[in-house]
């Protein structure tokens, strides 16, 4: 239906979790992996709204108690995109962009539960 508003993308991410949260799940917040660009819609250029939108997440995620997990910081390379070798298609990651979103969620794991 083409691009959609961060606010609605933040939306939905809120939904979700508030209806976990009402079902006694945990709720792990991850950011928004890195993209410079997307292959399938030339001309857009997602990485600000990548960043602000993931500000958003962990402000909303620290005010209601929830764990932030930052895949961004982990995946991203000096042009606000994905790091060379962790995507196939400069979004979404490959076998080793997955190692780090991997070691990322342990490392905040360990960091939270005793």
């Amino acid at each position: 239906t083409g691009p959609q508003k961060m606010e609605w993308v933040e939306g939905h991410i809120h939904s979700m979790a508030d209806l976990a949260r009402a079902h006694g799940i945990r709720v792990i917040i991850g950011s928004v992996p890195p993209a410079l660009v997307f292959p399938w819609r030339p001309g857009l250029k997602p990485a600000p709204q990548i960043v602000e939108l993931n500000r958003r997440l962990k402000a909303w995620a620290d005010r209601e108690g929830y764990m932030f997990v930052d895949y961004h910081s982990a995946l991203v390379g000096p042009d606000g995109g994905m790091k060379p070798g962790l995507a196939t298609d400069g979004v979404h990651p490959s076998e080793a962009g997955y190692r780090v979103m991997e070691a990322t969620v342990r490392a905040a794991l360990a960091r939270a539960l005793p």
